[in-house]
């Protein structure tokens, strides 16, 4: 059995979000503001600019196999945009964005597909207009039954 130290385990999840933010690089208006579950506010000249973030993963239940379990991975990617209209400011960003991850939707070989499956528009509070296009799409990925690493 191997053993692994928490801090060098590479969780397939982990990969997945990663391979998004790969993909999104250089998306229109975005460059490389792209940002792994921020947590700080974003300052005026930081928009537009995208935040990836884990909403939920669950397994197949009950499993198809002894061998392996499948997983839908919901992932929340956050376009954050400021101006009179925030939503409007954020449409070319999330055409790009959309098209840039349906160009291979296994994502390198990590993932079986994705798919989008909801978009939400919010506004915040901020010296000026600004808001977020929160689009979220379902990851489904297969991990061995004895490990969660990929």
């Amino acid at each position: 059995m191997r053993a692994a130290r928490l801090d060098t385990v590479a969780l397939k999840r982990e990969s997945i979000l990663a391979a998004i933010a790969t993909a999104l690089a250089g998306t229109v208006q975005v460059g490389s503001r792209i940002y792994r579950s921020r947590v700080e506010a974003f300052a005026r000249n930081e928009a537009p600019a995208m935040v990836i973030e884990p909403a939920a993963d669950s397994a197949e239940n009950p499993p198809v196999s002894i061998c392996y379990i499948d997983w839908t991975f919901t992932v929340e990617i956050a376009v954050h945009t400021r101006g009179a209209v925030p939503e409007t400011l954020a449409a070319p960003i999330v055409s790009d964005m959309h098209s840039k991850l349906m160009a291979d939707r296994t994502l390198g070989g990590r993932a079986m597909d994705i798919w989008p499956v909801n978009v939400q528009h919010q506004r915040e509070q901020a010296d000026a207009a600004a808001g977020w296009t929160i689009c979220s799409y379902l990851v489904r990925y297969r991990t061995a039954i004895t490990s969660l690493e990929g």
